[in-house]
């Protein structure tokens, strides 16, 4: 899979007018000529209507390094505190079990 950052996706989003919905702005991706990559990246945010370039940029997924946000170190080490693991859903994530769920499993 290609990856993009959020500096190529908000460039190709430089002339969009907000609020803006998903599709509006892939639509703008694609008419500014943004390469695959991006148009994925935007593909991929929630169906929401967005405020500003800033909403958006939280939003696409996009290669760690590239996250703007002044969190985004600390997000492994939280769902490390609290159970997760890197990259698998909360719903899949292996919590131990109770006596008493033991006791059904007997």
């Amino acid at each position: 899979m290609a990856h993009t950052s959020v500096p190529e996706v908000l460039n190709a989003l430089k002339d969009v007018s907000y609020p803006a919905d998903r599709d509006r702005l892939v639509s703008a991706a694609r008419e500014a000529g943004a390469p695959e990559a991006v148009v994925d990246a935007l593909r991929g945010i929630p169906a929401d209507e967005y405020a500003g370039r800033d909403e958006v940029a939280r939003s696409v997924r996009v290669e760690p390094a590239s996250d703007p946000g002044p969190d985004a170190g600390r997000r492994p080490a939280e769902r490390a505190r609290h159970g997760g693991k890197p990259g698998i859903s909360q719903h899949l994530w292996e919590e131990p079990k109770t006596p008493i769920h033991e006791e059904f499993d007997r």
